[in-house]
This record gives C-alpha cells, sequence and structure tokens, in this order.
C-alpha cells in the first residue's frame, strides 16, 4: 500500500560491510531509537497537531529526559523517513501525520511494558490458558523491553522501586495443578457443569461433586471457584488446590444468569461465615485506635475517647475473618458486644492461655 509504513520493533543488530561482523546496537543508539518510536506514536492524526514543548512533556513522562532542540532534530530527521507534517500557519508549530497516511506502530511503549509486567503476576491464574498464550509473547515484550532500556530510561527502572506485599503472614502458595487450573478455566468460560473430587477439610475426606461453575477468584494466595453443587442451590466457594479429579460436562451450568459477582464481592462473601451485618462495640487501646483512625474497620466506624482507651463502634460483617482479627489483636481489644460474639473470644482465648498454661 502506497505511503504506508511499519515499524513493530527495535532493529537488534548492525553489519559492519566490510569485516562481516555482527555488531549490538549500543545502548545510546538502542535508546535513541526507542525515543524516536515512542514520539512517532505521540503523533496525532491530524492538524494543528502537537508542538514540540508538548512532547518534550509526554517523552519526559515515558521516562526519556529530552530537549526541545532535540526533540525538533528528531522530528526533521524522521519527516525524510515517514509522512510527517509540520504545521507552520501560527507558532509554536504543530506536528501531525500527514492525511491519509498509512503508519502502523506496533510493539509496547515504556508505559504499557511496565503495565504488563506489573499485572502478569496478578492475571495469570485467573485467565484461561488459552488467552493466556497470546499474551505470553507480549509479557516476555514487556521484560525484554524495560531491561533494554534500565540503563538509560529512568521510567524502566520503575518496577525496581515498588513493590506490593501481603499484609499476612508470608506463607507460601498452594500447589495447583495445570491440569486442575485449565479444566476449571474452560469449564467457566464453556458455562458447562464440573464433575469433581474435592478434598473437604472440615470433613477430612474426598467428597464427589457435580458443580455449576459460577466464578474464579484469587483471595491472597488461594484461588476460589464460585460454584454451587447439585441439588444444592446455596452459593459456596472451593478452594481450587483441593480438587483431585475434575472434568468438565456436557451439561450446561445452572445458575449463570441469576450470578451477580460484583453483587456477591459486596456481600463480603469472601470474608467467609455469615453475611449477617452486626453492631461491633468493643474497647480499644490507644495505640490500636491510632492504627485504626488510619485503616477503619467500616465506613460507619466511630471511636469514642474514654478514660483509659476508646470506644470502637462499627457495623461490620460477623464473618471468620473477622473473628480472626478480633483475635489477633490480643490484650488490644475486648469485644463488649454482641454478647455471642464476646462469650465466643472469652472462650477461645481463655482455651489458648490454658493450653499455655500446662506443663
Amino acid at each position: 500500500m502506497a505511503n504506508c509504513h511499519t515499524l513493530w520493533r527495535l532493529p537488534r543488530f548492525r553489519r559492519k560491510p566490510r569485516q562481516g561482523l555482527i555488531v549490538l546496537p549500543s545502548a545510546t543508539t538502542r535508546a535513541t531509537l526507542s525515543r524516536q518510536w515512542e514520539l512517532l506514536r505521540q503523533l496525532p492524526s491530524r492538524s494543528p497537531g502537537i508542538t514540540s514543548a508538548e512532547l518534550v512533556m509526554r517523552l519526559k513522562d515515558a521516562g526519556f529526559n529530552i530537549s526541545k532542540r532535540s526533540i525538533e532534530r528528531d522530528l526533521n530527521e524522521l519527516s525524510l523517513i515517514f509522512p510527517l507534517e509540520r504545521n507552520d500557519r501560527s507558532i509554536p508549530y504543530g506536528w501531525y501525520w500527514a492525511a491519509n497516511a498509512c503508519v502502523e506502530l506496533r510493539g509496547l511503549s515504556v508505559s504499557e511494558a511496565l503495565s504488563l509486567a506489573l499485572v502478569e503476576e496478578a492475571v495469570r491464574p485467573l485467565l484461561p490458558g488459552s488467552m493466556l498464550k497470546g499474551l505470553d509473547a507480549r509479557f516476555a515484550h514487556a521484560r525484554q523491553k524495560l531491561e533494554t532500556l534500565s540503563s538509560e530510561n529512568k521510567a524502566a527502572r520503575w518496577l525496581d522501586k515498588v513493590a506490593s506485599v501481603r499484609p499476612e503472614m508470608n506463607m507460601r502458595a498452594p500447589e495447583v495443578s495445570d491440569s486442575i487450573l485449565e479444566t476449571v478455566q474452560k469449564a467457566l468460560l464453556d458455562e458447562h457443569q464440573l464433575q469433581a473430587l474435592y478434598y473437604s477439610a472440615h470433613h477430612d475426606r474426598n467428597v464427589e461433586l457435580t458443580l455449576n461453575p459460577l466464578a474464579l477468584i484469587q483471595r491472597g494466595q488461594v484461588a476460589y471457584l464460585i460454584a454451587t453443587a447439585q441439588p444444592f442451590e446455596d452459593i459456596r466457594q472451593f478452594a481450587v488446590h483441593r480438587f483431585r479429579q475434575l472434568s468438565v460436562l456436557d451439561t450446561p451450568a445452572l445458575g449463570l444468569d441469576e450470578f451477580d459477582l460484583h453483587a456477591y464481592l459486596r456481600s463480603d462473601a469472601l470474608q467467609f461465615g455469615s453475611a449477617e451485618k452486626i453492631e461491633l462495640h468493643a474497647w480499644i487501646s490507644d495505640n490500636l485506635a491510632r492504627r485504626m483512625r488510619e485503616t477503619p474497620l467500616s465506613p460507619d466506624m466511630q471511636l469514642i475517647d474514654l478514660e483509659d482507651g476508646h470506644r470502637l463502634q462499627a457495623t461490620v460483617s460477623n464473618s471468620w475473618s473477622l473473628r480472626w482479627w478480633l483475635l489477633s489483636q490480643g490484650d488490644e481489644l475486648v469485644v463488649e458486644q454482641p454478647p455471642a460474639l464476646r462469650q465466643l473470644i472469652s472462650q477461645t482465648l481463655s482455651n489458648a492461655a490454658a493450653a499455655y498454661q500446662e506443663e
């Protein structure tokens, strides 16, 4: 096609004509090529275009520390190869792609590479294998681009400056076989039932189940299949690593039309236990109160000053997660209301203290 250009990746080597040697481009050359490729991506498709000063700011946001004069030099050089136009009707001049220009800039920008590198670990357990195969090449390209530019581009070093860590104990994630995870994902994608052999930790035995898969949720280090188990209609959570055998049936999954994942998450169902809301009243220490002001337990949480400590009041879900959190506070918190929860926490702590007192 006339006037159509494709720029899809940076050159990896050049050949010296006399010696016939293949020489890798220098870091400076790679940085220049990457900068010019990013510059071309920023150009609009119509007049009045974008000014050199605006391009300086955009490239700085992408990690390229470049002067306005260098941008202008790049644009003049690139206009000899690509169909670029300069709007001379007003100052400052604007640059844009020529009308009817067909230009395909494949590859990744620095920001796209950073985004892919940051989300790769999170999305792997949630995407079907067939979709991951299409992304693997882009994940590898993202890592390679950031590694290549890291010596010249500050933005490419962003991964060395940020991290996400879990607040709980750094326990290892349970092992999930690829075949089990792929079967779960296939059933969800095809919207078919699953025949499962599942290890019930509560009863310490394997049980056979016919499941209607509804959703797959990653909670910390554990993936859960949200499903109903025939003939029951209540929605349950099944830890994916506890499936011993799994196969996709030909029969369609039931209940998909009635299930709303976002409403399910808003119900705090993944906190485990009852979705019932309770009014929690508790005495808490001054030290815990300072932390609670920064990270409230609920939108309606209140802290009332007492002569010694504070009274905490909040509407929360009556869940296992709540009980684990209450027990983890030790002597910095005493449950006052509701009475049943106070009795449960008191009995658990009494049993724990008695176990430590035994010789």
